[in-house]
């Protein structure tokens, strides 16, 4: 944004971070233009063919509204008081806001592996993301956002953009050809309430008074100061303790260390099963392997899938990376020069805070240099540097509630949007209940501070994750997934369900692509009012019982009910009055699903992917979009 400074002083105006170069704007809506000023200045706006007049009001504050606007540009925009402000590059288009957890915050870059195609052809500049800071604040909503600006969609910026707007933004450009303006206001791990307003908590009587507490700054600073203190005194113990480190001259990092005396265990694998067992601590990880002269001096790129908690890597003894926490994945990068013909090695020192400590299963442990891959699964050599007392956890006050609308939703309320798109419930899974009445009151919420009536809102069903169990269980997952699910009877919503395409190892599944795609789907539904769309997979309607079968109808089946990969339909378990539920056969007849189990005669209940991890779960319709999980029964709300 490019400002001419005419007269300066304190009356200058000012714009919030949202205005400014490059922005898109709300097609076919009353757009509000805003800032301050000194008490009763005069101000006027240029754009496109219009000039709109205002004064600022005692408290400097101003605002006009452009009308009716059609998609298009770029423009520019002029604001004229004691000084002159110019904004360029402006678009006219959708503007959705992308909040929620970490698989909304989960960037391009990190799931770049799968999407480089995407990232290298992605140039498209009516594609664009404002980044909302993060941040938190308890004693009262801000009126503007710290810093931010507007980027456009193309190879550098797109690492940046979170992976499942960016492609729910590519599938509605491709539909409609108007630009997309996508507003990320989202942060790993934070629960629903925390992006509830200090009025909307009121309904929340816990939660409201934890808003309470934490407007002591003085408190916040004390909980801050004592994880600060606990923490480093843990991790300076433990280098003060490990082994690996006792000896300067030769630490365990040193490729020619004698390690005739340490142990094997197959990586990988967590520790409690094999290994030191379970530990919290220090444990070093070491193997030997035997690279051809063609990946000598390469520069190399090192998998090491996920370790729980944190690690630290070297090779050859040159250290090439580290990660404090274990969620990310391990990519690390070698540079060139490192690598040898013949004999080289691979130490990791792993740090496990609380808990189960190791290398996670079923994720990529590779060499790769040269054009050639070498497989890191398998044996390693590993010793015990040091033994802990397990971590206390910190406290994270960046999650309790209100912090979060306050920073990073209320400076946005000014602007118009089409809708929200949002993705988030993994951190209330404990409390899978609460949600029912959590979820519909950020609606209302957001709603009623946006004051533009009943935007459209859309959610992610939560994924598929954790391991899969051989019998019919309860399931935190699968409550949470119901409570989302019932959260469409409030108007103007729509939800992509994606029980397919998690990964039962991680919390963060890297497919965004369709997550996107399912999202954009349910936008053309429940936005755009595209009648003729199949928008969602099957949903449960209702049930009825005949003798001893169950009879489900079902709603959004498209084209049709299928089974997924053919075969028999997964997933379908069924009860008696005893509550006790088996496996039944289900098999799809006109459009109806017939559930039964010759040893249950007197059936009351059916449930359908009912678990944290149903995989294989395989009812779809034609259109190749799943069933959303659900249960006929409830007896007693849980």
């Amino acid at each position: 944004m490019t400002i001419f400074i005419l007269v300066p002083g304190f009356g200058e105006v000012k714009l919030p971070c949202l205005i400014s170069d490059g922005m898109v704007l709300q097609r076919d809506s009353e757009i509000k233009i805003w800032g301050w000023s000194a008490s009763g200045e005069k101000i006027s706006v240029q754009f496109i063919d219009s000039t709109y007049k205002t004064k600022a009001n005692k408290n400097g504050e101003w605002s006009i509204v452009l009308k009716g606007i059609k998609a298009g540009g770029p423009y520019k925009m002029n604001i004229h008081g004691s000084n002159e402000i110019s904004i360029s590059d402006i678009l006219i288009g959708d503007v959705w806001v992308c909040s929620g957890q970490s698989n909304m915050e989960l960037s391009m870059k990190r799931v770049s592996p799968i999407y480089q195609t995407e990232i290298n052809n992605c140039e498209n500049s009516n594609i664009r993301q404002f980044y909302v800071p993060q941040k938190f604040d308890f004693n009262k909503p801000q009126r503007d956002l710290k810093s931010g600006s507007w980027k456009s969609a193309n190879p550098e910026n797109i690492l940046n953009f979170s992976a499942a707007a960016y492609f729910f933004a590519k599938e509605l450009y491709a539909k409609y050809h108007v630009p997309v303006g996508l507003i990320n206001a989202s942060l790993g791990g934070s629960p629903a309430e925390a992006w509830l307003s200090e009025e909307a908590l009121k309904k929340f009587p816990d939660y409201y008074k934890e808003a309470e507490k934490f407007k002591d700054s003085t408190l916040i600073n004390k909980i801050e100061n004592s994880d600060r203190v606990r923490t480093q005194a843990w991790y300076t113990l433990l280098h003060l303790k490990d082994e690996g480190y006792k000896n300067p001259h030769k630490t365990w990092v040193d490729p020619t260390l004698n390690t005739s005396d340490w142990q094997t265990t197959k990586i990988p694998g967590y520790w409690s099963s094999a290994g030191p067992g379970a530990i919290n601590g220090v444990v070093w990880f070491r193997k030997e392997i035997q690279l051809p002269s063609s990946m000598a001096g390469q520069q190399a790129k090192l998998n090491l899938g996920r370790i729980v908690d944190a690690d630290s890597v070297f090779v050859n003894g040159i250290f090439v990376g580290t990660t404090s926490y274990q969620y990310p994945p391990r990519r690390y990068e070698i540079p060139s020069g490192i690598l040898k013909e013949g004999h080289n090695i691979i130490v990791v020192r792993v740090i496990s805070n609380i808990g189960i400590g190791g290398f996670v299963p079923d994720k990529p442990y590779e060499l790769i240099a040269g054009g050639q891959t070498i497989d890191l699964k398998g044996i390693w050599q590993f010793q015990l540097g040091a033994k802990m007392e397990p971590l206390q956890g910190q406290t994270f006050i960046r999650f309790k509630p209100e912090g979060l609308f306050n920073a990073m939703i209320n400076p946005l309320i000014n602007f118009r949007i089409k809708g929200v798109i949002w993705y988030q419930g993994e951190s209330n899974a404990g409390r899978p209940l609460e949600y029912r009445e959590l979820l519909p009151a950020l609606i209302k919420d957001w709603r009623t501070k946006w004051n533009q009536g009943d935007f459209p809102f859309l959610l992610v069903q939560l994924p598929n994750f954790m391991e899969t169990k051989s019998e019919p269980d309860e399931s935190n997952w699968a409550l949470l997934r119901e409570a989302q699910l019932k959260t469409l009877s409030v108007p103007n919503t729509g939800m992509a369900v994606t029980i397919d395409i998690g990964e039962w190892n991680d919390v963060h599944p890297l497919n965004k692509k369709d997550v996107g795609k399912r999202l954009a789907l349910a936008a053309q539904k429940v936005a755009y009012k595209d009648d003729k769309v199949v928008y969602s997979g099957p949903i449960y309607k209702s049930f009825e019982v005949e003798g001893n079968k169950v009879i489900l109808t079902i709603e959004n089946i498209g084209s049709g009910l299928i089974v997924k990969g053919g075969g028999e339909l997964n997933y379908f378990a069924i009860s008696g009055a005893d509550k006790k539920f088996v496996w039944a056969k289900a098999i799809i007849e006109n459009d109806k699903i017939i559930v039964c189990n010759e040893k249950v005669t007197n059936p009351v209940a059916v449930r359908y992917a009912w678990a944290d991890n149903p995989e294989g779960a395989n009812l779809f319709n034609m259109e190749g979009l799943p069933a959303s999980p659900f249960r006929t029964d409830d007896w007693t709300g849980k």
